[in-house]
């Protein structure tokens, strides 16, 4: 969505060539999908043709004393053509081990606050979670997602009130941490645990044949975590997360590295998943493509339930309070307030045009620190730090929140 709507020009990085393409993202997809369609047809009619020349250079004794010397040379250029040729990578394949169906009321939580000192983090929230709900987290960072997913699923207790989960629950967490990978061991150990085998829905299949669905290749599974790439981390999670029976899915941040072919794949899973999911995420497009409610963090600890998805919930919020109106200054008598010049409708000033293009790089950096503090204040042992510490990070947190909204609503004002 955020490529569709700023993006004039895109560059893609694909076999080791660097290509510009002009247009949005769609456009992008239509002319990327022509050109495979051309290279298709382009390494058929080379792989026809040099099978026929393999044939002949395979013929008999008296074809091969008749042959002629410069088609040998143009074989060997058709061999080595072949050999540097580089296939496109392939698509990741998903599919989910599914756990027996849990009872028909997943989660509900009445009045639960939940807070850390001074700050609430949750006040007085309810919710009643139905099997089959797919639920979407969505609030700044540093708000309160992950706490309230602890909360919900019984790792943190609340403050006051009270959470029930379900019954025959099976519980599979994607989370944003990454802190359950072991960087010293391999992907194929992170995965196996000792198992030659692992069982997708009934079937048995080896680790390595069921890591090729993630793209991995039998070397690169030999490879230890350390050395993957944030891309390949969350596909190593992914891995691990399907190989595990689950009626309840749990993602913090599922998206952050995954290439555009391996979302549109999750998000597939997704939709056919017949399990409860509980997702946190901050692309508006997977949100709205997957999530049948969303449960928004408000601010002040207020959290509050819409059904849809991020559009649906923009179109159902509260309209923002209008700022104060400040009181005209009144000017003495002998000075004349100088002319100002209108504005053209629907034009901005140089300074203005200077401001957009600034802002979402300013956006960007606040984002990144927000990612950082959220990380911190997401582990449990961040709380075990002195308490002046901890309301330090909190406030910062704050600050950056409402810094964060001021520059996007500047955006929204200025793109309008």
């Amino acid at each position: 969505a955020l490529l569709q709507r700023l993006a004039t020009r895109l560059l893609e990085l694909d076999r080791g060539v660097l290509t510009s393409w002009p247009g949005d993202y769609t456009a992008f997809l239509e002319k990327k999908a022509a050109l495979l369609e051309v290279e298709a047809r382009h390494n058929a009619k080379f792989d026809k043709n040099l099978a026929q020349e393999e044939a002949w250079i395979r013929q008999g004794i008296k074809a091969r004393r008749t042959r002629n010397e410069g088609r040998v040379r143009a074989l060997l250029a058709l061999r080595e053509e072949h050999r540097q040729r580089r296939e496109q990578t392939g698509k990741a394949r998903f599919e989910l081990e599914q756990a027996e169906t849990s009872g028909k009321r997943v989660i509900e939580a009445k009045n639960i606050r939940y807070a850390w000192q001074d700050t609430p983090l949750i006040r007085d929230f309810s919710v009643q979670i139905m099997r089959g709900d797919r639920i979407g987290l969505i609030g700044p960072n540093g708000s309160g997602k992950t706490t309230l997913l602890n909360l919900l699923l019984g790792r943190l207790t609340p403050d006051a009130g009270q959470v029930r989960l379900g019954t025959k629950l099976e519980i599979a967490w994607f989370d944003q941490l990454r802190e359950r990978l072991d960087p010293e061991q391999t992907v194929l150990d992170a995965v196996a645990e000792g198992r030659e085998t692992v069982a997708i829905n009934g079937r048995h299949r080896h680790v390595i044949g069921y890591l090729g669905d993630f793209l991995f290749t039998p070397q690169r599974v030999r490879s230890p975590v350390k050395s993957l790439s944030g891309g390949e981390r969350n596909r190593l999670l992914l891995a691990r997360l399907f190989s595990q029976p689950a009626n309840l899915l749990v993602m913090d941040e599922p998206t952050n590295d995954l290439d555009l072919e391996t979302l549109e794949l999750l998000e597939e899973l997704l939709l056919d998943y017949s399990g409860t999911l509980l997702l946190v995420s901050h692309d508006r497009a997977f949100l709205d493509n997957v999530v049948t409610s969303c449960l928004v963090f408000e601010g002040s600890g207020t959290v509050r339930e819409y059904v849809g998805g991020y559009s649906d919930w923009l179109r159902q919020r509260p309209a923002p309070k209008p700022a104060p109106v400040a009181k005209p200054v009144q000017l003495p008598k002998s000075v004349s307030p100088p002319a100002l010049k209108p504005a053209r409708p629907g034009k901005l000033s140089y300074n203005e045009r200077r401001e957009l293009e600034q802002l979402p790089a300013r956006i960007e950096a606040l984002e990144q620190r927000q990612q950082v503090l959220q990380m911190l204040t997401a582990d449990p042992a961040f709380y075990k730090q002195e308490s002046e510490t901890v309301a330090q990070r909190l406030e910062e947190l704050r600050a950056l929140e409402a810094e964060l909204e001021v520059a996007y609503e500047r955006w929204a004002a200025l793109e309008e």
